[in-house]
C-alpha cells in the first residue's frame, strides 16, 4: 500500500497509524504507547465510525451489535487534517457514505506527556434527511495483543456500581464472557456474532455499572482502559474481528435508550466523548486517567482548599432537621473541625418525611419558626460556610408546583407525564422549568448566604420524553445537556459556589458530570466496613479531590470502629456525619484528630496519583488498601476488616530501599508497624477487631 494511504500520528506519548483505505473504509491499524513494537493486521480493523441509520439493518453478522453497521462499511475517506491547540495534538478524519450522503468526522486528541487519547464522532447530513439511531464515540479493532490467544490470554475488567455498592471491579476472561475461539477462520469468516456489552439506559448514568472497562493482557504489559463520558445513557461492547478483539463505545442508541435524532440537510450531531488510556498495570492506567481527568475538569477554587464538609443526614438527622436539633449538631461540627456545613433534606417540608414534598423549595415555617436564616447564621458564626441540599430536577406528584408549571415543563410520553418514585421529572430544556428551579436556587443563595449546594437525584427515569424531541431518548439527551449547562452557569454567576453532585450516592459518577461539579458523592452506604471498600476503589471513578466519602462516628462504637470510619475519607474528600453531637469528649478528640490528619495531607491528595498495593478492592476482601503517590513519597490507608491481625502490604517497587513509615491517623491508638526492607512490605500489627491506619512513607536518602 502506498505510504500516503497511512496516516502516522505521533502526538507525543502515543502512536496511531490510520489506514485511509483505498477500497474500503478508513480504520485505525495501530494505537499503542510510544515504544510498543506491536504491529497490526488489516483484518482486525474496524471502520473509524459505526453509524446506524433508520431504514437500514446492520452490514453483517448481528443487528444487536454496535459494530458491523452498513454505514461504517460504506465509508470512504474524504480528507484529514492535524493541528495543535490548547496544549493538545488533534487529528481529524472525514469520511463520506456515498449512499446516505452523510459525512463522519472522527477526532482524536492527545496530550504530549500522557498515553491518553480522547475521541468523538460528528455526523453531518448531506443532501437528504437522515435518522441517526447510533453513533460511535470510538470504534477500534486490534485491541488485544497481536498473535495472542486472546480468549484466555486477556481479561476484561468492569465495575458494578449499584446503590450502596459502588465501584466494585470484576475481572473475567473473554471466554468467560462468551467471546472465544469458534474455529471460524477455517471458513475464512473474520468475525463471529458474539459480543459482550455493558451500558445504562436511564438518567442514572452509573446506576448499575461504571461507564468504563479494561482489557488486560495476562502475558505482557499491554492494557487498554476506556471511559464513556455522558451523564445519561451509554454503552460499550467487545467482540472479535479477525484474530483480535475490538471495542465500540457510544452514548444513547435506539436499542438501548429509544434514541433517534433526525438531521436535515447540513445539520450536525456530535457524539459523546470517550477516553482511551494505554498502559501496563492498573496503577499505571488509573494514574494516567487521573492526570487526564484533572486537565478536563472545570477549574474551581474548591480543589485548592479541599475544605472538610459536614452533612447532617447520614446516620445523623436523616432528613429531619429542626430549629431544636440542628444547633447541637452545628456546634459539634464546628468543634470537630468542619469547614462547610451542608443541611440535608427535610428543611422545606412541614410534614414528617422529606420524600414527598419536593419542588417548592421554601423553608418550612413549622421546622424553623424564626426562619432558616437563623440556622445559616449559626453556621457562619461557628466559622463554617453554610450549605443546603436540594433535588432540583424533580417535583413531587403532590407538590403544588406540579400544577403551577405547564405540562410541557415535565417529561412526558404520549401526552402523559412520566411518574417515577412518586415524582415528576422537570425538563430543563423548557424555559418555565429552568426559570422555576433557577429562581428558587438564586433566592436561597441570596437569602441564606449559601456557599455550598448539594444537588441530589433519587430516581432513575428510563422512559425519556417525547415532547419537542425526535425521540424519547433524544429528549432525555437534551435535558441532560441542559442540566450541566445550568450548573456551569450557576457557578459562573457565583464563582465561589461549590455544587456537589449526588445521585443516591454515586449513581451519576460519569465523566461529563465530573468535569463540571467540584465535589461528587461516592455512596450512600451506612456501614463503615463496606464504605471502606468503596473508598478504596473510588479513585477509579472520580478524582481524589472530588470524591466525597462518608465518615459517621457513633457513640456506641469502640474507638477502633470510630477511627476505621474516619480513615475512609482521608485520601479523598471528607463527608463527616453520624452522631457527632452525642460523642463523649474522648470520642470527639478522636474525630478532631482525624480532621487534623485530613488537613495535614489534603494538599498532597489533590496532586497525587492513586495506586492499589493489594490490587483493586473486592467487596468482601478481608483487607483493602489505597495509596496516593507524589514527589514527597506515599500515603497509604489500610483497612483490616477481618482475618489475621498481622497485615502485610507489599510494595515491590521499594524492595531493598530504606523507608520511614509514620502513622498519620490514628496516632492516639496503638499501632505496630515496621518496614520489611528485604521483602518490600509494610507489616502492621493491628487489634483483633476491624481497624484502619493511614500511613506516611518517606524514602530515606
Amino acid at each position: 500500500m502506498p505510504q500516503n494511504d497511512i496516516i502516522q500520528w505521533r502526538p507525543g506519548a502515543v502512536e496511531l497509524d490510520l489506514d485511509l483505505g483505498t477500497d474500503g473504509p478508513p480504520s485505525v491499524r495501530r494505537l499503542v504507547s510510544v515504544g510498543d513494537p506491536s504491529t497490526s493486521d488489516a483484518s482486525t480493523g474496524l471502520p473509524i465510525a459505526e453509524v446506524h441509520l433508520g431504514g437500514e439493518g446492520s452490514g453483517a453478522n448481528s443487528s444487536e451489535r454496535l459494530a458491523g453497521s452498513a454505514v461504517g462499511r460504506r465509508l470512504r475517506a474524504a480528507e484529514h487534517r492535524s493541528w495543535d491547540e490548547g496544549g493538545m495534538a488533534h487529528l481529524e478524519v472525514t469520511a463520506r457514505d456515498p449512499r446516505s450522503g452523510i459525512l463522519t468526522i472522527s477526532r482524536w486528541s492527545a496530550w504530549p506527556d500522557l498515553s491518553v487519547v480522547r475521541t468523538d464522532t460528528e455526523i453531518v447530513a448531506g443532501g437528504g434527511a437522515v435518522e441517526l439511531r447510533a453513533v460511535s464515540s470510538v470504534a477500534l479493532g486490534g485491541i488485544s495483543a497481536p498473535g495472542s490467544q486472546w480468549w484466555h490470554d486477556h481479561e476484561v475488567g468492569f465495575a458494578h456500581n449499584t446503590w450502596f455498592r459502588e465501584a466494585v471491579w470484576q475481572a473475567r476472561t473473554p471466554a468467560e464472557l462468551g467471546l472465544d475461539d469458534m474455529g471460524l477462520r477455517t471458513w475464512d469468516i473474520q468475525s463471529s456474532r458474539a459480543s459482550f456489552a455493558l451500558g445504562q439506559r436511564g438518567s442514572w448514568s452509573t446506576g448499575g455499572h461504571l461507564p468504563m472497562g479494561i482489557l488486560r493482557s495476562r502475558t505482557g504489559r499491554r492494557s487498554l482502559l476506556w471511559q464513556v463520558e455522558h451523564n445519561g445513557a451509554w454503552g460499550w461492547e467487545l467482540g472479535d474481528q479477525g484474530d483480535a478483539l475490538y471495542l465500540v463505545a457510544s452514548g444513547p442508541t435506539d436499542q438501548s435508550a429509544a434514541w433517534m435524532r433526525r438531521l436535515e440537510p447540513g445539520e450536525r450531531f456530535r457524539s459523546v466523548p470517550a477516553t482511551l488510556v494505554l498502559g501496563g498495570d492498573d496503577d499505571e492506567l488509573f494514574g494516567a486517567l487521573t492526570a487526564a481527568r484533572r486537565r478536563v475538569m472545570r477549574p474551581h477554587p474548591d480543589h485548592e482548599r479541599m475544605p472538610a464538609i459536614v452533612n447532617d443526614y447520614m446516620n445523623a438527622l436523616m432528613g429531619d432537621p429542626t430549629a431544636e436539633n440542628m444547633p447541637p449538631f452545628i456546634d459539634a461540627a464546628a468543634r470537630a473541625g468542619a469547614e462547610i456545613y451542608c443541611m440535608d433534606s427535610g428543611w422545606y417540608t412541614d410534614g414528617a418525611t422529606w420524600w414527598n414534598d419536593l419542588g417548592g423549595w421554601e423553608p418550612s415555617a413549622r421546622r424553623f419558626p424564626e426562619g432558616l436564616e437563623a440556622m445559616t447564621q449559626l453556621m457562619r458564626d461557628a466559622g463554617m460556610v453554610p450549605g443546603l441540599w436540594l433535588e432540583p430536577e424533580v417535583v413531587s406528584v403532590a407538590s403544588p408546583v406540579a400544577d403551577l408549571l405547564p405540562a410541557e415543563a415535565f417529561f412526558q410520553r404520549d401526552g402523559e407525564r412520566v411518574v417515577e418514585s412518586g415524582r415528576y421529572q422537570l425538563d430543563l430544556r423548557h424555559p418555565a422549568a429552568l426559570a422555576h428551579v433557577d429562581g428558587a436556587v438564586e433566592k436561597l443563595i441570596t437569602d441564606l448566604g449559601l456557599g455550598y449546594l448539594k444537588f441530589d437525584y433519587n430516581m432513575d427515569v428510563t422512559q425519556g420524553t417525547d415532547v419537542d424531541a425526535d425521540s424519547p431518548g433524544d429528549g432525555q439527551f437534551g435535558h441532560q445537556a441542559a442540566l450541566l449547562a445550568w450548573v456551569r452557569d450557576l457557578m459562573d454567576r457565583h464563582p465561589g459556589l461549590v455544587i456537589e453532585s449526588c445521585s443516591s450516592g454515586g449513581q451519576r459518577m460519569d465523566g461529563a458530570t465530573l468535569a463540571v461539579h467540584p465535589v461528587q458523592s461516592t455512596s450512600d452506604n451506612q456501614n463503615p466496613l463496606f464504605t471502606a471498600a468503596i473508598a478504596a476503589a473510588a479513585p477509579t471513578a472520580v478524582l481524589p479531590e472530588q470524591g466525597a466519602v462518608w465518615a459517621y462516628p457513633d457513640p456506641s462504637w469502640s474507638y477502633e470502629r470510630i477511627a476505621f470510619s474516619l480513615a475512609s475519607p482521608l485520601l479523598g474528600r471528607v463527608h463527616l456525619a453520624g452522631q457527632i453531637h452525642r460523642l463523649s469528649d474522648p470520642q470527639m478528640a478522636l474525630v478532631q484528630e482525624g480532621m487534623a490528619a485530613y488537613r495535614a495531607t489534603r494538599a498532597r491528595t489533590r496532586t497525587a496519583l492513586p495506586f492499589w498495593p493489594l490490587g483493586l478492592p473486592g467487596w468482601h476482601d478481608p483487607v483493602v488498601a489505597l495509596g496516593m503517590r507524589d514527589d514527597e513519597g506515599e500515603l497509604v490507608t489500610v483497612w483490616r476488616r477481618s482475618g489475621p491481625s498481622t497485615v502485610r502490604v507489599p510494595l515491590p517497587g521499594h524492595v531493598g530501599r530504606p523507608l520511614e513509615i509514620e502513622v498519620v491517623f490514628p496516632t492516639s491508638l496503638p499501632t505496630g508497624v515496621h518496614w520489611d526492607r528485604d521483602a518490600g512490605a509494610i507489616v502492621l500489627e493491628l487489634p483483633d477487631e476491624p481497624a484502619a491506619r493511614t500511613l506516611r512513607l518517606v524514602l530515606v536518602r
